[in-house]
């Protein structure tokens, strides 16, 4: 178990290639999560890849995608056939539609009716991620005239980008309500919600989820200025963030990438949040059973910024390579998490209103004894998984056994950074029999000694009253004290 990866890796699932087998492969190549995209399924094919992981195993999370709110150029009119050529300087007109006006050489209409009013005379249009570019030369109330900056080709629903424009886009779409709604009834952990731009796209997604009772988390995407603008607000009110370096590459210049990327890292950190790092992390082997020497670098930058996960989209969603793809980001981690130098725990950081809360304190007096210790396990239980997720956030060298009483607790916590959680198999009898579960997980993997020291982050009210002390004890008294307080029922 000590070298197990800490950085968590999200895998891409679509419904074509979801078996039993190809689960099971991911899983064991290093895929701790599994996100499915919800631009690219069905809810049938959804609810496909739902069924097949967790028949494979029921403690593998599934984080699904919305689409959110975004700009698209409409289909283009039949006669056109797929796309349609124009050439630097050509001239069109761009108008507002409900999505049932066909685009032509002449107009070019986008799924928002009120975009005129939003965008100002002078702005950049950017059309598949930015392969086409217009600008806006001329504007009237019903339409605006836009002036190609380059030759391409226009092509129907592509995705449109206004760079520094805020746009009245509704936080929630009827589409993204159907599969928020069909999540909830169909056992999903996370909802990856795109192109938020600030807490009322978060409060949006969570009323939904409220009024079914739904412990779903909430993942913000950043992926445009307007999210970057807000982003304090947003990292408070959701349980994790992704940066999606796709869209938000379109909107910031490309060397403008990496220091934010870290500085929303910080942030999450900071925060105690799970952040994921996306987008083309290695892309090359959607067709080369090796990544690029630039590639590796990408993925180690992340995992030397401390991120909780990393994640794969076409590599595993429809590339040719995807468990060994898998296998080279784990591989990856785990040669990076071996450098000592620079992986030191963040005890001494800012972290946001620690002062105030008894399990931060815990959190961090647990991980600062196995700094000073020779301490090799850090060991808790919990219910809700915030324990296990603030101590996550002080990234500790030592590897975080977390010892659930719910399945969803297990599940979210497998996207938090350097934490094993494991389900409970006994009945409650005493505050300390958890650790009997924690042990034979580790000795599955690892031989332990009586000499052996744990730090034990534990509740002495029962699971509900939370964690109020940190313990450090030899293997050999654990077991002792656990053989006087007898067995306890199998469930």
């Amino acid at each position: 178990m000590n070298k197990m990866k800490k950085t968590k890796i999200v895998a891409t699932m679509s419904d074509f290639r979801c078996t039993e087998e190809f689960v099971r492969s991911l899983a064991q190549a290093g895929m701790d999560v599994v996100r499915i995209n919800s631009a690219h399924v069905t809810l049938e094919g959804a609810s496909q890849i739902v069924e097949t992981v967790h028949r494979v195993d029921p403690a593998i999370p599934v984080m699904i995608d919305t689409k959110g709110p975004e700009i698209r150029v409409t289909t283009l009119a039949s006669e056109y056939g797929e796309r349609i050529e124009f050439k630097a300087g050509d001239r069109v007109a761009v108008r507002g539609s409900d999505g049932t006006d066909a685009t032509t050489r002449e107009t070019v209409y986008m799924n928002v009716p009120g975009i005129v009013d939003d965008i100002p005379m002078g702005a950049r249009m950017l059309i598949a991620d930015g392969e086409v570019e217009l600008r806006v030369v001329e504007k009237s109330d019903t339409e605006l005239v836009c002036e190609f900056a380059g030759d391409g080709a226009l092509r129907s629903r592509k995705s449109v980008n206004v760079p520094g424009v805020s746009i009245d886009l509704p936080s929630v779409t009827e589409k993204d309500r159907r599969f928020i709604e069909w999540a909830i009834a169909h056992d999903v952990d996370f909802i990856a919600h795109s192109f938020v731009r600030s807490i009322r796209d978060v409060q949006a997604v969570q009323a939904i989820l409220d009024k079914h009772g739904s412990p779903i988390k909430i993942i913000s995407k950043i992926e445009n200025q307007e999210g970057l603008d807000n982003i304090d607000e947003i990292i408070e009110a959701s349980y994790g963030i992704m940066v999606a370096r796709g869209d938000l590459g379109v909107e910031l210049p490309a060397e403008a990438i990496p220091n934010t990327q870290r500085r929303i890292v910080e942030k999450c950190i900071a925060a105690k949040r799970p952040v994921i790092i996306a987008t083309q992390m290695l892309y090359s082997m959607v067709r080369n059973p090796r990544p690029t020497r630039a590639e590796v670098s990408d993925v180690a930058s992340a995992i030397y910024e401390r991120v909780d996960a990393v994640m794969l989209s076409d590599e595993t969603a429809m590339g040719d390579y995807p468990v060994e793809a898998v296998e080279t980001m784990a591989r990856i981690a785990r040669e990076i998490e071996r450098d000592e130098t620079h992986f030191k725990p963040m005890i001494d950081m800012d972290m946001v209103s620690v002062n105030h809360e008894i399990t931060a304190q815990l959190a961090r007096s647990a991980v600062r004894a196995s700094t000073n210790l020779p301490i090799k396990y850090v060991v808790l239980d919990t219910k809700t998984g915030r324990t296990g997720r603030y101590l996550a956030a002080f990234r500790g060298r030592k590897t975080v056994v977390a010892v659930c009483y719910r399945l969803h607790a297990q599940r979210i916590l497998a996207l938090s950074y350097g934490v094993v959680p494991i389900l409970r198999k006994q009945e409650l009898c005493d505050r300390y029999h958890f650790l009997v579960d924690a042990m034979e997980v580790i000795e599955q993997s690892d031989r332990l000694e009586e000499s052996d020291l744990l730090a034990i982050v534990g509740g002495s009210f029962g699971p509900d009253g939370g964690a109020s002390y940190v313990e450090i004890a030899d293997v050999k008294r654990i077991r002792e004290r656990n053989e006087r307080g007898g067995a306890c029922a199998t469930l």
